[in-house]
């Protein structure tokens, strides 16, 4: 998830860059398209691979929640301060470590969930929201996009289960994101040309975008749902330092706080894990 959260960041960078040229659908829809490309190259490359599935309809869920959480996060983007947006859209591990315990019924340590809320606690300090008056139905957006990747996240966990590896659900993302934004973009705007000069931002928006979100995959399908929930807030912590090393601007004690929060939500989390993996190690010998 660490991996992820510094590729996330990485794209955030490129989605900055070429929003001057862009529409936030455009780069949605190119973002997938990348993805949903790569992937079937991979598959055709790779000796006994198949897209073909015995689960399409998880498949075809955790499709729609994820790009419609897409498009809620990047449409809340451009109606909000990306502050705003990004501690609304990074709500989800709060909503995901609920939906877990819930509907599957894993049972996690209270440190852990104290993990997440402290990890939330330093992104709501480091980006430090606000909320002009008449935002309140992007506001709502942004928050469903959050609530949204929960329920995705929480898809993706499942499939695991089913034995689905990372490239198949990143195909059937990547297939219907590009579907919807695509959708999207030729209802509400007009595509603008990609020339030699943009064309390099897209490309590494979606390289980006795909190695994180294989890297993301990997870890909610294989790993501790709170602890990797923890450690995505890692995002927040790199976008903000490529924003400082890239585009400058002064850092005050509160933003050094929120840094200092994340990173300790996430040494919080990975302790706790490692105790509870001993003590089940412990258990069953």
């Amino acid at each position: 998830m660490i991996v992820a959260g510094f590729l996330f960041a990485t794209m955030a960078v490129f989605v900055k860059l070429g929003s001057e040229h862009f529409a936030a659908a455009e780069m949605a829809m190119y973002r997938s398209l990348f993805s949903l490309l790569f992937v079937v190259g991979v598959a055709r490359m790779t000796k006994g691979a198949t897209l073909r599935t015995q689960f399409l309809g998880p498949h075809v869920m955790r499709s729609v929640i994820g790009s419609v959480s897409l498009m809620g996060y990047f449409y809340a983007i451009t109606k909000l301060p990306v502050a705003t947006a990004n501690t609304l859209n990074y709500t989800s591990p709060i909503f995901l470590a609920i939906a877990t315990t819930v509907v599957l019924g894993e049972r996690f340590s209270n440190w852990l969930v104290v993990a997440i809320v402290l990890g939330f606690g330093g992104v709501a300090l480091l980006l430090r929201p606000t909320f002009a008056a008449g935002t309140e139905g992007p506001a709502a957006i942004g928050l469903l996009s959050g609530i949204f990747s929960a329920w995705a996240y929480l898809s993706v966990r499942t499939l695991g289960r089913l034995g689905e590896p990372d490239w198949r659900v990143l195909f059937y993302f990547a297939l219907v994101a590009t579907l919807l934004s695509g959708a999207w973009t030729a209802l509400t705007t007009s595509f603008h040309p990609v020339t030699w000069s943009t064309a390099w931002m897209l490309l590494g928006l979606g390289l980006c975008g795909t190695l994180a979100q294989l890297a993301m995959t990997r870890a909610y399908r294989t790993g501790n749902t709170l602890v990797v929930g923890a450690f995505s807030y890692t995002t927040i912590l790199f976008t903000t330092i490529f924003t400082l090393v890239i585009w400058g601007g002064g850092i005050g004690w509160m933003e050094i706080a929120g840094m200092v929060i994340i990173a300790t939500s996430g040494v919080l989390a990975m302790r706790v894990e490692k105790k509870e993996d001993v003590e089940e190690a412990g258990f069953e010998s």
